[in-house]
């Protein structure tokens, strides 16, 4: 447990929505399992409603309670099994099974138990399915450790078992071999295929799924072959029929609810709907961007939903017709463009599907869009050498993007420089100029000069590169008529030193000068006339990384290199401030502020270290960041500074740190959990009491809260109507999704009633005294509203001065009225 107010790492984005099948609820939700979480969607809008975060590990299964489909059981590699309230977000029982759970199944036939696969003892890579009885206890944290043994000699992954007709076997696939196991009889049946390839095939088994209604078994091969077996409670009279059109491994297989189709997915990225298990007889749902990796169907069959491996949920209608996409942080093979902040939209901008740039937002944790940058069809095919995008850089107000794509090849790469401008009419980037081979070899590096505040005039791009220049381009008026663009980027300046390798660059923050990095050498030129001003060099080892320090550091230049060094000099002294010896990796600093955060990877060890570089001694260290290699990391900055008392975390207050490691899990530095920054709009109109849900109710509280001050307005005290407030018919009218409400003729006469305010019993007394008042409030009217007057006047300053008003009683008043009507004009003669 973390204390509480103390920094932690979290996971905050780019877990795989793959770990398993997704699930549909029966209201239109998508729960699918995201690393050490569990997600909930909206089919119809696509947010991401809820986070049910608890364990410790991958979560590796989910499956609605067959008894209770508004309860979820969630498994997990920290061996525990999680039953949720998903639609509060409460964990309800945790039972502790002890070992790595590796699969979950919960066939309705099974009342009080469960399904798991966890690995056998004592031997590696052999796995078992077995049954788990869920202990009955009034806690929360249970131990579930009566495990009995289905099958030996399992599959891993949750495809390679399946559970039949109402649950009375069970199919396991693995390598070649099948297994059918019947509960009732006890009896095991296996079934082998040949090893032998032929013709090109392979026969090893990727995939098993059982039909809902009848005995028929269908399983997928690393052949792109799908073969669907009968008669199999006999081992010798079993029959299989052959359906084949994908090209390679079939990954996943799912029957329709009646049994009608089955729908099949692969690389391809194609989605197959076969119908009554004839070949002739298909359709498809084609380019769905890449493989399908899972398969899910709505338990009305209305909606199935797929799973692809770049980290994207496809919603598809039972007519093959595409709904809707959810599509979280794409994992592409290399993260050539590092991590870049988008300056308009503040989110991060890095390499997505083959030669696209994804917008990827932090608060949402999806994609905002995708750009196609390198514009050519991408082939999956292993050798092909196609052009990739591997450097990005945006301009201090977002208004320019330039990007850099290059094939392939290592020896003589086809390398383009575009620069591309974002339009308001369109809201996306167009197409400015593209420059054919902008170096002679790969460009190592690029930066914008940040003058924002001079306007466009003064912007300019750095590029630098493997032939030993780095070029200055700047922005030139098109005098082509016919142009489209009124302007375009060309060539200002080449630079070089000692026909060195150029391998870095960066401005300062006021953009008077400019450091690019040769090899063991930083050199810093003047950015007006481009001027050589210094050297720095500080052997072994050539220059990983630059920096400018900022603000009251704006003095200082700081460098990494490949021999572990951090090297700070001082620009006025043209001298080495300090060093250390550490190995950085990443070295990124804060726009907002001076800080500058350093990653190091020691002893398969991420450290990090955050300082100011006119202080040698960090600010803040944290050994241990993470168990994987940190290889990128930015810092976002907030929308509005955050509140923290602890001096320690100061460096966080306005931005955000995140990194990005090797596996491509997107983590930051928070005092706050996950499910606080991910909980969205919805969720904290529902937790807010006060806040009302309905538009009626919103209509109804603008008017409240426009009466309650324009009585402040008047110096009259707000009172509430206590009864109004705690009328059950007005709150549940309120507060109660509209979908499970009654009809509104039912309830239109208890909400009627709510609202009236019922007469009080008055005593006689009470009420003679009222006659009374009648009868004489013609004689005094006038005089009744002067006093009025002057009561409501006092009352205001006595409310003023802090003081409370006396209520007079109704004898009281009755003896105020004769005296007012008193004649007192004899006074007036003395």
């Amino acid at each position: 447990m973390v204390s509480q107010g103390a920094l932690r790492v979290v996971r905050c984005g780019g877990s795989a929505l793959r770990g398993a099948r997704a699930v549909f609820s029966a209201d239109s939700y998508l729960l699918c399992a995201s690393g050490d979480f569990v997600k909930v969607y909206s089919v119809n809008t696509e947010e991401t409603l809820r986070l049910l975060g608890g364990h410790a590990d991958l979560v590796t299964g989910i499956q609605l309670n067959p008894h209770n489909h508004m309860q979820l059981y969630s498994s997990s590699l920290d061996g525990t099994i999680k039953l949720w309230d998903f639609m509060d977000g409460i964990p309800i029982k945790t039972f502790t099974v002890g070992s790595k759970l590796l699969a979950l199944y919960t066939p309705a036939s099974a009342e009080d138990s469960v399904f798991v696969v966890i690995p056998k003892k004592g031997e590696r890579d052999t796995f078992q399915l077995v049954s788990v009885k869920l202990a009955k206890g009034a806690g929360q944290n249970l131990e579930a450790k009566e495990l009995s043994v289905v099958l030996d000699g399992v599959g891993a992954s949750v495809k390679h078992i399946a559970f039949g007709r109402e649950g009375a076997y069970v199919v396991s696939v693995k390598d070649v071999n099948l297994q059918v196991y019947f509960f009732k009889r006890k009896l095991l049946n296996r079934f082998s295929l040949s090893t032998v390839k032929t013709k090109g095939g392979d026969n090893h088994f990727s995939c098993v799924v059982c039909h809902p209604t009848e005995d028929c078994i269908a399983t997928g091969h690393a052949d792109g072959k799908i073969r669907l077996w009968r008669n199999f409670h006999h081992r010798k009279e079993y029959t299989y029929s052959t359906l084949h059109w994908h090209h390679d491994i079939v990954m996943d297989l799912a029957f329709s609810v009646e049994g009608t189709r089955l729908l099949s997915g692969g690389v391809e990225s194609v989605l197959v709907q076969w119908h009554n298990e004839s070949s002739c007889q298909k359709d498809f749902l084609p380019r769905l961007g890449s493989p399908i990796e899972y398969i899910s169907m709505s338990s009305d069959g209305a909606l199935c939903c797929t799973l692809h491996t770049d980290n994207r949920i496809t919603i598809i209608n039972s007519n093959l017709r595409f709904s809707r996409s959810i599509q979280g942080l794409i994992k592409s093979r290399d993260v050539k463009t590092g991590l870049v902040v988008d300056p308009r939209t503040k989110a991060l901008v890095l390499n997505g599907e083959p030669g696209h740039l994804q917008f990827y937002s932090l608060q949402s944790d999806q994609q905002l869009f995708s750009l196609d940058i390198v514009q050519r069809q991408y082939i999956h095919q292993a050798g092909l050498q196609q052009s990739d995008l591997v450097k990005v850089a945006f301009s201090a107000r977002g208004t320019w993007l330039a990007t850099v794509e290059e094939s392939e090849e290592v020896t003589d790469p086809e390398l383009q420089l575009k620069l591309w401008f974002y339009s308001e009419e369109m809201q996306s980037f167009q197409l400015n100029t593209r420059i054919n081979t902008p170096h002679d070899n790969h460009i190592t590096d690029m930066c914008f000069r940040d003058m924002d505040e001079l306007g466009d005039d003064s912007l300019i791009l750095v590029t630098t590169g493997r032939d030993c220049v780095f070029k200055v381009w700047v922005m030139v008026e098109d005098t082509d008529p016919e142009a489209q663009q009124s302007v375009s980027w060309s060539c200002d300046f080449v630079g070089s030193y000692h026909n060195y390798q150029a391998t870095n660059c960066c401005f300062s923050e006021d953009g008077s000068l400019l450091a690019v990095s040769f090899e063991e050498t930083v050199t810093v030129w003047d950015s007006l006339t481009w001027d050589l001003k210094c050297t720095f060099c500080h052997p072994p080892g050539n220059i990983r990384n630059i920096c400018f320090g900022r603000l009251t550091c704006s003095k200082y230049l700081i460098g990494a290199t490949d021999y572990g060094f951090l090297c700070c000099w001082n620009l006025l002294t043209c001298a080495l401030e300090w060093s250390a010896h550490l190995n950085i990796v990443v070295l990124q600093p804060d726009p907002l502020s001076e800080h500058i955060a350093a990653v190091s990877w020691l002893s398969k060890e991420s450290s990090l270290f955050v300082f100011k570089p006119n202080e040698p001694r960090p600010l803040y260290i944290q050994r241990n960041l993470c168990k994987e290699k940190i290889l990128l990391a930015a810092f976002v900055p907030r929308d509005e500074p955050e509140t923290i008392s602890s001096e320690k975390y100061l460096w966080l207050r306005k931005s955000q740190l995140f990194f990005l490691t090797d596996t491509q899990e997107l983590m930051t530095l928070s005092m706050k959990s996950v499910e606080e920054r991910l909980t969205p709009s919805s969720k904290q109109l529902a937790v807010e009491e006060s806040l009302p849900v309905t538009p009626f109710s919103l209509l109804l509280g603008k008017h409240r809260h426009q009466q309650a001050q324009e009585d402040i307005d008047l110096g009259k005290p707000v009172v509430h109507n206590k009864q109004e407030q705690a009328s059950p018919a007005v709150k549940e009218l309120l507060h109660t999704p509209a979908h499970v409400l009654p009809s509104a003729s039912f309830l239109c006469t208890i909400f009627i009633n709510s609202l009236l305010i019922s007469k009080e019993n008055k005593s006689a007394e009470e009420v003679a005294d009222e006659v009374e008042m009648e009868s004489e409030k013609a004689e005094d009217d006038s005089d009744e509203e002067a006093v009025t007057e002057m009561e409501q006047e006092d009352t205001s300053h006595m409310e003023l001065l802090g003081e409370t008003t006396c209520k007079l009683s109704k004898s009281q008043e009755k003896e105020l009225r004769k005296i007012r009507k008193t004649d007192y004009s004899w006074i007036s003669a003395f």
